[in-house]
Order: structure tokens, then C-alpha cells, then sequence
């Protein structure tokens, strides 16, 4: 289990789950261990916003022994701004449908190769997200995100067409320039630890190729 950044927010380090709640009351996982449990009572969600643009980073486990398959094994999500699926799921030697699996941008863009450990190995997720853009209303530029799965780059600078409904074409309603995080519960006792954030902005390509060349 690596340490936060100096600027980033601890957004669960095992003590307590003083920063998430359960619609609008206090949250309702269960901590074991130190580690947040899926334990029943819905999704939990940050009672801070952060945004535009953040890195975030979070570790899960599936369930050992494991059990159905597709997603019906080890199945959970983590939803950027509240509305931005990133699957969790326990994808080792587990088929299902491409764009279900774990890391992928949920119903829309499956993720470049299933970089996925055996169920009760710990899982790092590292999420680079750019909100997008909003003015009067109308979407301005694309949410884009980048995604590390145990080190591995699984989704790289991938531009969103909308939200993540579950078997629907994902469009852009007008929101804010902060919103949560949400964990989804579906049904299966996930664990988590080590859940950070830091707003930061994230370099393009664009500002990458413009900086300076060292020696010139």
C-alpha cells in the first residue's frame, strides 16, 4: 500500500468513514481491518466535491473464494463527478462483455488489455480525470480520462461522449466544475483502502510539446 502525495486528500485511510455518507444520511459500509467493506444500505458517496481536474487513487479486492461470473463476480464502480462510470470488477480468468470489464468506461470503452490480479490480490486503480467543459449550458469540451490499472495504462487520454447509463448511449447534461466521488454497491462484498484525491491540472499533449527542451 503506497502513501498519498503531501497535497492530496485523504479520502479514506481504514480509521473511519467520516467523509462519505449514504444519500443523506451517515455512510453504512462496514470497516474491517482497516478496509471499507460492501456491506448493503447503497452506494457511498463523498460529502465533498472536487473537480475540475483531478488525479485520483483507490485499492480494492474482490472476494475470496469467488463467486458467479460475469458481472456477477466481484462487481462494483467508481463514479467520477457522480456520473462517470470507471467498472470495478474481478476480471481475472471472469469473461464478460467488453465494455463491462474492469477499467472499462462503463457501456461505452473497454479497456486496452485486462490487467486484472487473482480475487483477494489487492487491485490499485489511478485515475486522471478532466471534467468537461461547460458555457451556458452547452457542453464546451469533452471529459477526458486516463486510467492505470495495477501500473498499467488501460484507458489513455479516452474522450467521453456523455455519462455511463446502464444499456443506454451516454449524452452530456450541464453540471458543475466540482462533484463526488460515488462507490457503487451491487451486491458483492468489494473492500477498499488507500482512497486519495488531488485537484490538479493535467497537462494535454498539446502543453507537453510547448514547454521547454532542456539544452536548447
Amino acid at each position: 500500500m503506497g502513501t498519498a502525495p503531501s497535497d492530496a486528500v485523504a479520502l479514506f485511510g481504514g480509521a473511519d468513514l467520516s467523509k462519505w455518507k449514504s444519500g443523506n444520511a451517515e455512510a453504512k459500509w462496514k470497516i474491517e481491518n482497516g478496509e471499507m467493506v460492501v456491506s448493503g444500505g447503497g452506494d457511498l458517496q463523498t460529502k465533498d466535491e472536487f473537480g475540475p481536474d483531478f488525479q485520483l487513487h483507490l485499492e480494492w479486492t474482490a472476494p475470496v473464494p469467488a463467486k458467479g461470473k460475469g458481472q456477477g463476480r466481484g462487481n462494483s464502480g467508481v463514479f467520477l463527478f457522480g456520473r462517470y462510470e470507471i467498472q470495478i470488477l474481478d476480471n481475472f480468468e471472469n469473461q464478460t462483455y467488453p465494455d463491462g470489464q474492469a477499467t472499462a468506461i462503463y457501456g461505452y470503452m473497454p479497456p486496452q488489455v485486462n490487467a486484472s490480479r487473482k480475487p483477494g490480490e489487492w487491485q490499485t486503480y489511478d485515475i486522471l480525470f478532466e471534467a468537461p467543459r461547460f458555457k451556458e449550458g452547452k457542453l464546451e469540451k469533452p471529459a477526458v480520462v486516463t486510467v492505470l490499472h495495477n501500473g498499467i495504462v488501460t484507458q489513455n487520454r479516452t474522450v467521453l461522449i456523455g455519462g455511463t447509463p446502464h444499456k443506454a448511449v451516454g449524452t452530456y447534461q450541464a453540471h458543475g466544475e466540482k462533484g463526488p466521488i460515488r462507490l457503487q454497491d451491487h451486491g458483492n462484498p468489494i473492500r477498499f483502502r488507500n482512497i486519495w484525491i488531488r485537484e490538479m491540472k493535467i497537462p494535454s499533449p498539446e502543453d507537453v510539446g510547448s514547454g521547454p527542451v532542456l539544452g536548447k
